[in-house]
């Protein structure tokens, strides 16, 4: 009985090292590509990035040029990673726009718990429906999804147009993978702060 006790535990001990050394693996491969670039070369990349989010979403998703237009603000992360064995974590940056003007840049970071592996990546956007919401992520200093906000995630219906029910809340957020738009995903816990750019 003791032998298999031993033997579950050193299992476990092994899996949680073989998690760790993946997630660090991750981290340095994946979350951090443009740590070597000067500001100005991280603000044109995620500018760049930005752009081409927006504009896949909206190719993607008929309807979307219409709400981002009307949002007061955009918040776009173009490429979010995730990657771990056993704890999963979600890093990314982006810039907010408001007006259509740049107004800031902001990380994302997240962790999940679980079985996964190799590294994921998805573009978020997330938009800012009303004065208020925008302001009280603008004051914060520091944001998390489902604590500072309630936040919708985006669906689209049967009609392949975007669900007017969800897009009457004052925070709402579209996911995207290179399959298309992410359905029944949570960003809640995603923790958003402003970058020193």
């Amino acid at each position: 009985m003791q032998k298999n006790q031993y033997e579950l535990c050193r299992r476990a001990g092994a899996a949680l090292v073989l998690g760790a050394a993946a997630l660090a693996f991750t981290a340095c491969t994946t979350t951090f590509p443009d740590s070597q670039a000067t500001p100005q070369q991280q603000r044109s990349q995620i500018n760049d990035g930005a752009d081409a989010t927006l504009e896949r979403l909206y190719q993607e998703v008929p309807g979307s040029r219409d709400y981002v237009q009307r949002a007061k603000g955009v918040l776009v992360f173009p490429e979010a990673v995730s990657g771990g064995f056993i704890l999963g974590v979600e890093h990314g940056k982006g810039v907010l726009r408001v007006g259509g003007q740049n107004a800031g840049y902001y990380s994302t970071s997240s962790g999940s718990f679980g079985l996964q592996a190799g590294a994921q990546s998805r573009a978020i956007v997330i938009l800012f429906m009303t004065d208020e919401a925008l302001s009280q992520f603008r004051n914060s200093s520091g944001w998390t999804a489902g604590v500072d906000a309630t936040v919708a995630v985006a669906n689209v219906g049967a009609n392949g147009m975007v669900d007017t029910s969800t897009m009457q809340e004052p925070v709402v957020v579209f996911a995207l993978t290179n399959a298309g738009l992410m359905a029944g995903v949570s960003v809640e816990g995603a923790k958003i702060e402003r970058l020193d750019l």
